[in-house]
């Protein structure tokens, strides 16, 4: 039986993307179809490296092309390009394709545990990933992430200075405690301290990301007014942990990304500190916060929940010695999992909010 491109395009349109509900050909997904004698290829382009079901499209993509093809030799490349639907027309980060911020309205959750995490989490799942700090009053990542004490280089560009971002574990950092004294007090007012975190997408070379994190301080205040007014803000993150006096806090945030003015899309809830589980019995959870605040947090508001972190020491000891939780190979299972399930549904959700304003993938 002769088979087409056209044959093999239209075989493909009855394959769905699960989280994106539309045929893998309408969201041009589908590429590079080569038909030499018996056999078939092609590229298929996901919204994410971190996808979850790309087997599963696969798969169908082979089955698919089985029903008008049964006798050939499929072969399919599968691939990723990340979406974005910034406006980079003001040239404010114009390579990086979306900017996460990762806030809860107070402190003491653990926003940075988990940011760091995250960033590493994208990066291992084939993402390229920037940090920034932007808490100029007490600035942890570069001990977090064991790069305490390095400055990074400035490269002179048309009589204007930028800063190189410090390069570690395959993702890029910035925080004000990579250009200051570690004992130095940050005693700065609100119009200086906007003026730094302008600096920090305006006059840093980032280069192409995929994903920008950005770790906010506790509050409602000035850093994230400046970060919604002057990026556009693909999605917030908000931490809590499961007690009712930090889910308090984390509605008041959730309230502030969406005032008019700042509108910006909630990614989801993720609960850290969920339940504790000691190295010597692992199957055992003791939930010492109480249980899942953050999950009907994310039922009220009608927001997507992208898990749950638990407390387990090796989370403590990997921030404290720069050597993150899930770069651990001798931590629990169970702790790298949650933050690789946390990664994969911060990506897929905003592939989906992408879609839905209307983003297809650039197969190119």
């Amino acid at each position: 039986m002769t088979i087409s491109k056209d044959g093999v395009i239209n075989a493909l349109r009855k394959v769905d993307d699960p989280d994106l509900k539309k045929d893998l050909v309408t969201l041009n997904m589908i590429s590079d179809v080569e038909i030499a004698g018996n056999a078939i290829r092609f590229r298929v382009t996901l919204t994410t490296p971190a996808c979850p079901l790309k087997e599963k499209i696969k798969q169908d993509c082979i089955d698919a092309v089985a029903t008008v093809a049964p006798d050939a030799e499929i072969d399919v490349v599968m691939d990723a390009s990340v979406t974005s639907v910034r406006n980079t027309n003001l040239n404010i980060l114009p390579s990086v394709k979306n900017v996460i911020c990762v806030a809860s309205g107070k402190g003491g959750v653990g926003k940075s545990t988990v940011s760091v995490n995250l960033a590493l989490a994208l990066a291992a799942q084939g993402a390229k990933v920037g940090l920034i700090d932007a808490d100029i009053h007490g600035p942890s990542i570069p001990i977090m992430l064991g790069i305490k004490g390095k400055r990074p280089e400035v490269r002179q560009i048309k009589d204007k200075h930028y800063i190189l971002p410090i390069e570690t574990h395959n993702i890029k950092v910035l925080s004000i405690g990579l250009l200051i004294d570690d004992r130095q007090a940050v005693v700065w007012r609100g119009p200086m301290v906007t003026s730094a975190l302008r600096q920090f997408v305006t006059d840093v070379i980032w280069g192409k990301l995929d994903y920008l994190i950005v770790d906010m301080p506790p509050g409602t205040g000035d850093v994230h007014l400046t970060m919604a007014q002057t990026v556009n803000v693909s999605g917030a993150l908000l931490v809590t942990t499961p007690q009712e006096v930090a889910l308090a806090d984390a509605r008041k945030a959730l309230s502030m990304f969406r005032i008019e003015s700042i509108n910006v899309p909630i990614v989801g809830v993720v609960e850290n500190m969920a339940y504790f589980t000691p190295e010597e019995l692992p199957e055992n959870k003791y939930y010492i916060f109480g249980k899942d605040g953050g999950k009907r947090l994310a039922e009220e508001y009608e927001i997507p929940f992208l898990g749950h972190i638990p407390i387990v020491q090796n989370i403590r000891e990997g921030g404290d010695t720069g050597n993150p939780v899930v770069l651990n190979e001798n931590a629990p299972l169970l702790v790298r999992e949650a933050f690789g399930e946390l990664a994969i549904n911060v990506a897929r959700n905003i592939a989906i909010k992408n879609a839905e304003k209307g983003v297809v993938v650039s197969a190119n």
